[in-house]
Order: C-alpha cells, then sequence, then structure tokens
C-alpha cells in the first residue's frame, strides 16, 4: 500500500467523543438549545447554564484556573465539587442531588473523575477524596492500559490522557499503573499515526480510536492535542518553567522496498545526553505534527458544525498551547497564543462559558501570561462573574482579579463549553478529522 503526500483533507462529522473531547464548536444559538439556562444555578457552581453534561468538568477548570493565578478559590466553590463524588470515589458528570447515593453509576465519568482529581490534588488537603478516585480509575482501567469515557467501553486517547494527568497531578507514576502487563502510555501509543499509517505531513498525530469498521487511524486534532499532553505527563496545569525543547518529528527511514517504515520510538534529547522515553517522543513527535497544523491553519486549528462552515476552534487552540508548553515548545507555542491573545473576544458567548475562560486562564499561566490582562481581558474577573469570588485576591497582579467585572458578564445566550456526556445521551461533537487518502 503507497500512501502518496497529499495535503491534508478534511472530513466532518458528529464525533460522540468524552471528557476533554468534547466541543461545543456550534453557534451560540444552537449550543443553547442544547444546554438552557438553569433556572436557580446549584449555589457554589460557576456557570448558569444547564450543568446536566459538564457540571463536574467546569467547576474543576474553573477551580484551576482560579488557583493558578495565585487566587484562593471560594470554599463554597469547592465543597460543591467534592460533594459531587459518589460513595466509589467515582463522579458522574453531574450529580443533581448529593444528598442521594449514585445509586447504577454504569454512567460514572472518567474524565470528569480524571479532572476533579488534577484540581482537588493542587488545591491540597482534599488527600481522601483524591485516592478514593484514583483506587476507581485504577480499578475501571481497560486491559490496554487505556480508558474509555464510561467503565466498559473502549479506550480512547482523550479519556486516557486525561486519567494520565490525574495520577501525575496526585504525585504518581502514571506508567506504573497497569492492567494485564498495559501501562496507560502503552494504550496512548496505540493511537498514534504512524510512519507506515500515515502520510508525512500526519504522522504523528493521534486518532480518537480506530476506526470501528477497518481499524484504521484517523487524525484528530483535539485527540492529538491531549494525547500530546498525556504522553508528556502533564495535566492541564503547565509548569511555565518547562525546560525548552525543541519540535521533534517521528523518525522515519526507508525501507528495503522503499516504503516508509517507523523507526525506534526513542530519540535523542535536543542536547544528545539522554534519550527520550517512548512516551516522551511519542509527546515530541505529536507536538511536531500540532505545530505543522498549527501552521497550516494560521495559528489556531479549525472544526466544522454540522451544515456549517470550518471555524476557528478557540478551546482546541487553547489546549494545544498547554500541550506544546508541556513538552517545552516555547517558540513553536507563541504563535497559537499570540492569535489567542489577539481573537479570543470574537470567541462567542466565552465570557459566559467557565471552561472557555478557565481554560483561558490555564493558557495564559503555561504561557507566563498574567491573566489579567489576557490582550486586555481580565480572565479573572470575568471568570468572577460566573461564580463565588475568590476567598483572597493574592493574584499575580496584586489582587486585581478581585475586583469588580469591567470586562463585561455573560452574553444573553449561554454557551457551555463542557466536558460530559453519558452513553445513551451523548452530545454530538464536530470535530475536524484529517483522513488521508489510501491507494
Amino acid at each position: 500500500m503507497s500512501l502518496p503526500s497529499n495535503p491534508r483533507r478534511r472530513f466532518t462529522g458528529a464525533v460522540a467523543l468524552a471528557g476533554a473531547a468534547v466541543l461545543l464548536t456550534a453557534p451560540a444559538g444552537a449550543a443553547f438549545a442544547q444546554s438552557p439556562a438553569a433556572a436557580e444555578p446549584p449555589a457554589g457552581l460557576f456557570g448558569d447554564a444547564d450543568p446536566s453534561y459538564d457540571g463536574v468538568w467546569r467547576q474543576s477548570v474553573a477551580l484551576l484556573a482560579h488557583h493558578t493565578a495565585g487566587y484562593t478559590p471560594a470554599g463554597e466553590a469547592v465543597d460543591w465539587l467534592t460533594g459531587q463524588q459518589c460513595d466509589d470515589g467515582s463522579f458522574l458528570s453531574y450529580r443533581p442531588d448529593p444528598a442521594q447515593p449514585c445509586g447504577d453509576v454504569s454512567g460514572a465519568d472518567t474524565n470528569a473523575t480524571a479532572l476533579a482529581v488534577q484540581a482537588l490534588a493542587a488545591l491540597g488537603g482534599h488527600e481522601a477524596a483524591v485516592d478514593s478516585a484514583l483506587t476507581w480509575l485504577t480499578g475501571v482501567q481497560n486491559a490496554d492500559g487505556g480508558w474509555s469515557f464510561n467503565p466498559g467501553g473502549a479506550s480512547d486517547a482523550n479519556s486516557t490522557a486525561l486519567v494520565i494527568g490525574a495520577f501525575a497531578a496526585a504525585g504518581q507514576q502514571p506508567g506504573e499503573v497497569e492492567r494485564d502487563g498495559n501501562s496507560p502510555y502503552d494504550a496512548l501509543l496505540g493511537f498514534q499515526l504512524g510512519c507506515d499509517t500515515a502520510n508525512e505531513n500526519e504522522r504523528g498525530a493521534f486518532a480518537w480510536q480506530p476506526d470501528p469498521e477497518s481499524g484504521d487511524l484517523f487524525v484528530s486534532d483535539l485527540a492529538t492535542v491531549d494525547a500530546v499532553l498525556g504522553a508528556y505527563g502533564s495535566g492541564l496545569v503547565v509548569d511555565p518553567e518547562v525546560p525548552e525543547a525543541t519540535a521533534q518529528p517521528l523518525g522515519c527511514g526507508d525501507a528495503a522496498d522503499g516504503g516508509p517504515t517507523e523507526e525506534a520510538t526513542a530519540s535523542e534529547s535536543p542536547d544528545g545526553a539522554d534519550a527520550l522515553a517512548p512516551n516522551e517522543a511519542a509527546g515530541a513527535a505529536g507536538a511536531a505534527y500540532l505545530a505543522g497544523a498549527l501552521d497550516e491553519g494560521g495559528q489556531h486549528l479549525v472544526s466544522t458544525p454540522p451544515g456549517g462552515e470550518e471555524q476557528a476552534d478557540y478551546l482546541a487552540t487553547a489546549r494545544a498551547v498547554l500541550a506544546l508548553s508541556a513538552g517545552g515548545l516555547a517558540e513553536e507555542r507563541q504563535g497559537p497564543l499570540n492569535w489567542l491573545i489577539e481573537h479570543h473576544a470574537e470567541w462567542p458567548d466565552y465570557a459566559a462559558s467557565p471552561t472557555a475562560l478557565g481554560t483561558l486562564v490555564l493558557a495564559a499561566h503555561a504561557s507566563g501570561v498574567p491573566p489579567e490582562d489576557f490582550g486586555g481581558t481580565n480572565l479573572i474577573d470575568q471568570l468572577n462573574a460566573l461564580g463565588p469570588d475568590p476567598d483572597d485576591a493574592g493574584g499575580a497582579n496584586g489582587g486585581a482579579g478581585a475586583a469588580e467585572d469591567d470586562d463585561g458578564g455573560p452574553g444573553a445566550v449561554v454557551w457551555v463549553v463542557g466536558a460530559g456526556l453519558l452513553v445513551g445521551i451523548a452530545i454530538g461533537v464536530v470535530l475536524t478529522l484529517r483522513k488521508a487518502r489510501r491507494a
């Protein structure tokens, strides 16, 4: 089978992805129709839209945003999150009545659980809740070493990467969490397009899952973003002091018949002193692919809603900043970061979404940019407008984030950018899939 070096072809479709993979990229009005504003939002919860699919997710992102910006999240906001945990340690996407037992937890959400762990571990003082959640995640690990959105499903790149981030945030070694001799990194690398399965400009990218019919891997930019973070052993909080590195595309040599083959996944580090571990080499190759995709897209990633036209994907671009930062690719990160600084205000109704605002704050943190002045926008003020103010004002700019919102509150239409879907009621997600022609 030959693989011609053709330009990337974009295919779109509604794909039910989990957790970090959920992007409501439809126009604001369409998203609002799916997730109307709650008449009386639960006390302590960020955002006033229906939390059924993303309550735990958006709360965790908001708490991480406050924490990384140097603020102490409100006690009632933290209490809301801890109150969502089930007795077995798992989290549902949303638990409407914490006073009632979770009951049938077949719909437990590995993505919400993993992100809640990241938030509670970062805040500190919640060791029992974190340990209980990690024990549950270990118990529902698949035989290939990965995780699905709901227990019992096939592993996917996004869910596996998020759980890796949870173990890392709790100070554990994700590679040591094994099932049947397989680690999460083993599962993650199984989603990466290699030299013999992809065109040159797609190598290093990740698929969400293999195609259910053919088993082929098709590129998903969002799966690649999360998988790169996971491959580097990082959660959504990325240390801005990560040592600088260079992009390292997947190493491919020529086979005897002239076709592409994949060399060893380990490669030399930039200083030549050490070899990268296979997971780090996979992360570097995925980051190199992302850098190329961002260059091709004018320094932002794109998606296409059903029946619509290709549009900028702000959330995936912000997550790409995190992924590139985790690999120390400061030069490659600068383009999408600058694009977000210049264009984030064009993100439809972003100021009404805790996930959108929180992710921008996390991108600012990873890049060393004050979130109180993100292209003239005080992201902390806007986040405060959606939920409880932090308990202190110790942010990077001496408490500027605790000031009254001067940048405008939520728009008339509430857009939820969330992560959460349950089996049987999955949210349709629109992603751009880059699919290679196969001769």
